[in-house]
């Protein structure tokens, strides 16, 4: 039986663009295919016709013989029309979907090696609470590459170049069949470069490229907080087959300090005060992160009373104002006492003791509910 005209299977004119060609393809390859049509054997004959039909008309120089000769400037083995085996349904559906996706999967089609952008870099940066809260400037020693001074980046033996990839033919991209479907993945061999290095450099062991440290500058915002991370960007690793670097993030982690602790924009520290300051009240100092502040305690004050300075916290990065400062005081019971002080106190316990819940309201309220609780 004559074959059919090519342009006739795909409803095309002989003047039809490459566009059009790919398109009607398409559409009858979904049509007709074996998986939309399982007891259908004239399907399975029209889907190996159509796809026969299409490998001859998307080849420039088949298309260009058959326009010129019929069948017969053709080479009837090279069109794969004599059923799945050449290629098959995986070929036309690895097409279609290229076609789709983006997959560059279609015969005649070549992509070029894969671009990799290069992996972050986190950079551990330990600084004091006065530094976050004023905010500084200072220099950091960070891994870097540059290119290698014996090959001057191609990774090859001086005297020597790479060689295209004999596995992807330097496409950097292998295809690979899976039942009905054709997909691509990264050459095992190149690794997606597309070149092969037969003899590589000494120095750089093919790589291209050496290690080195290199010093950057970062500043440091005021107000910044623990954990925050400070981004420079193009300063992490290399790209890969010219893609572009990674970013540098500089993690920071502020150390404890001896009489503050932070929370976001306040400031919290504890101050021991004489028994003798909380009785009689007074004034007392407490230390910020600008210099001293003065505020007054009032007579009776008890241990774990709370003032708040305002203004004398933080001013954080995303703040208009800065935080407050919280003083948690704690009443200092005092030690190695003389017999004179002792004395002292005893006379003290005893005429306060007269007074009851006058000098003690807290005791004389406790004292209350513990009679209550055995009663």
């Amino acid at each position: 039986m004559a074959k059919r005209d090519f342009y006739e299977i795909l409803g095309l004119a002989k003047n039809a663009t490459d566009d059009e060609i790919k398109k009607a393809y398409r559409k009858l390859a979904m049509k007709y295919h074996p998986d939309r049509n399982p007891d259908s054997k004239g399907a399975e004959e029209k889907f190996k016709e159509v796809k026969e039909a299409y490998e001859m008309l998307s080849d420039p120089q088949k298309r260009e013989a058959y326009d010129r000769y019929g069948h017969a400037g053709v080479d009837p083995n090279m069109g794969a029309g004599g059923g799945a085996g050449a290629g098959g349904f995986a070929d036309a559906f690895g097409d279609i979907f290229g076609d789709i996706f983006g997959g560059g999967g279609g015969r005649g089609r070549s992509s070029g090696p894969q671009v990799y952008r290069g992996a972050d870099l986190r950079y551990n940066l330990e600084i004091t609470l006065e530094q976050a809260a004023h905010g500084f400037d200072t220099t950091i020693r960070v891994p870097s590459w540059d290119e290698c001074d014996t090959c001057h980046g191609s990774g090859a033996k001086p005297g020597t170049s790479p060689v295209t990839c004999s596995t992807c033919g330097g496409h950097g991209q292998v295809r690979m069949q899976q039942g009905f479907f054709s997909i691509q993945q990264t050459c095992p061999k190149c690794h997606g470069s597309g070149k092969v290095i037969p003899e590589p450099c000494a120095t750089c062991a093919g790589a291209g490229r050496i290690k080195r440290n290199k010093t950057l500058e970062v500043k440091i915002p005021e107000g910044i907080d623990d954990g925050m991370r400070i981004r420079s960007s193009g300063n992490g690793e290399p790209g890969v087959n010219g893609g572009p670097p990674g970013d540098l993030y500089v993690e920071i982690h502020i150390k404890a300090h001896d009489v503050f602790q932070r929370d976001g924009d306040d400031l919290h520290c504890e101050m021991p005060i004489s028994f003798a300051k909380a009785a009689l009240g007074g004034e007392i100092e407490a230390p910020t992160l600008n210099g001293k502040a003065s505020f007054s305690i009032p007579e009776g004050t008890q241990s774990g009373k709370t003032f708040r300075l305002r203004g004398k916290g933080i001013k954080g990065v995303r703040s208009g104002f800065p935080g407050d400062l919280f003083c948690h005081v704690v009443v200092e019971t005092p030690v190695k006492l003389t017999e004179r002080q002792k004395e002292l106190l005893r006379e003290f316990e005893q005429l306060t003791t007269e007074g009851g819940a006058k000098h003690s309201p807290q005791t004389k309220t406790w004292k209350d509910k513990v009679k209550e609780f055995f009663e």
